[in-house]
């Protein structure tokens, strides 16, 4: 296999490889640092690259290897590199959740989601690029270069997990961990070829720390296939001791539910979000598209969708709150978050605006009692250029987030589980994905129609010319 090959080859089958003793974790980690070395630059997927960490850790894990050690005993994804977005503590680090002013403040212990990574074999490569505070939808933080999307470095590889699909996409990374708080797994897996999966709440832990979005955000996997992102949240999943919110393990795994055929399943889809907006001519395609794949499986595909009108203001609300809740000062922060902090109002707002939103996921949720899953389009329109709402005002940019993202905070709001995946390529040789909603906890359900869906999709195998 030639350097290139095994650079985008996945997950598990890097995994596999190792076991086979065809490729030691410490080759593997060599390739990724070289490519990271040579295309990062243009790209400015990484805002730390933990090199002598992941030669250090490869080393030992190679060593092991050379030791005899029996191969079923290794954990799963054994010598794999992995990326960590950089919202995500890990010890010995900066993280510098998007800011500049806090590049020295280094870690002390690992998020609880690092440890689970680690528990795992994953070898941790660096820290990805994300917008400040996980805020937007692209990724283009003041003091940091401009993530760019691999399949065109005009374009955004959308945010807040853009660093992560943006290397993942380029072959910089065999996997990628996520977050998703509005659609920040979902988007850059979009706007970057990927598969993304936004877990159910309680799904993933938000260990050791608490959950100060009251349950829209969690962690959740970006991967090259359904089947490693299946893998990857079996990784991510399960309860730690004080957890506001769980899920009980799924039963079989997740992995295993990539596997399996899914049966005859009831299927609502929609193109509109109102009052925000339709979908552009590109993003109504590749639900048509979808749309016209799933009726030839078997399906019964229907045109409705759920009223998110009442969403709108109450997730403003709590998303604006949350710049607040950083506790970083206004000064240091970006123009757009300055704005959204001086809209940041009492307590009693916000609890109001939590009450209304409960409340509209409820009759939501509803919805899903005589429907198994909905198709959406992951954003509105394509993804933007790189610096293209520079210039905009503050409150110009935040509405054209708001219409942008508008298909993805219904998922947020009511904690159910969404999987962004991609069905082809425009004009602009950008992938063009849909995303699949479904009933609560019913990530199996999705993992397996995903994994039916890309097994009659020929675009997993393309990789972009920048990268390659």
């Amino acid at each position: 296999m030639n350097q290139i090959d095994l650079a985008f080859t996945p997950a598990l089958q890097q995994a596999e490889l190792i076991r086979q003793r065809q490729v030691s974790p410490l080759e593997l980690v060599e390739l990724y640092l070289e490519r990271i070395q040579r295309l990062d630059p243009q790209l400015g997927s990484y805002f730390t690259v933990m090199a002598e960490s992941a030669l250090a850790d490869a080393k030992a894990k190679t060593e092991m290897l050379s030791g005899g050690g029996v191969s079923s005993s290794l954990p799963p994804f054994f010598g794999v590199p992995i990326s960590i977005k950089d919202l995500n503590p890990v010890a010995g680090f900066p993280c510098t959740y998007g800011n500049p002013a806090l590049l020295n403040q280094i870690a002390e212990s690992d998020d609880g989601i690092v440890t689970r990574i680690r528990s795992a074999g994953f070898v941790l490569l660096g820290k990805t690029a994300t917008s400040e505070l996980g805020s937007f939808p692209y990724t283009e933080p003041t003091g940091f270069p401009p993530t760019r999307n691999p399949w065109n470095l005009e374009y955004t590889p959308g945010g807040s997990s853009g660093g992560a699909a943006a290397a993942l996409a380029a072959g910089l990374s065999a996997i990628a961990q996520g977050s998703d708080g509005g659609g920040s797994i979902r988007g850059p897996a979009a706007c970057c070829g990927l598969v993304g999966i936004k877990p159910s709440r309680g799904r993933v832990t938000h260990a050791p720390a608490g959950d100060r979005l009251s349950g829209i955000a969690t962690n959740g996997p970006i991967a090259r296939t359904v089947a490693d992102a299946a893998a990857l949240l079996d990784v991510m999943s399960g309860y730690v001791t004080g957890d506001p919110y769980w899920l009980p393990d799924p039963k079989p795994s997740f992995l295993t539910a990539s596997k399996e055929k899914v049966g005859k399943l009831r299927i609502a889809f929609g193109t509109s979000i109102p009052p925000l907006g339709k979908a552009d001519a590109t993003c109504h395609q590749a639900v048509m598209q979808t749309v016209k794949l799933l009726e030839e499986l078997g399906h019964t595909v229907e045109e409705q969708c759920p009223d998110f009108s009442g969403l709108v203001e109450p997730f403003q609300v709590v998303w604006q709150s949350s710049v607040a809740a950083s506790g970083i000062p206004a000064e240091v922060l970006q123009p757009v978050n300055r704005f959204l902090l001086a809209r940041t109002g009492s307590a009693g707002e916000y609890l109001r605006a939590v009450f209304q939103m409960q409340m509209v996921a409820r009759q939501i949720i509803a919805f899903f009692d005589t429907v198994d899953v909905l198709v959406l389009p992951v954003y509105l329109h394509s993804p933007i250029r790189v610096g293209e709402w520079a210039n905009l005002s503050p409150e110009e940019t935040f509405q054209k987030i708001i219409q942008w993202i508008a298909p993805c905070p219904p998922a947020n709001a009511t904690g159910l589980p969404a999987i962004a995946l991609t069905v082809g390529f425009d004009n602009n040789s950008l992938p063009m994905s849909v995303q699949l909603i479904g009933k609560p906890a019913a990530e199996a359900t999705l993992i397996s129609l995903a994994a039916q869906l890309e097994a009659v999709l020929p675009q997993v195998s393309h990789r972009p010319a920048f990268a390659t």
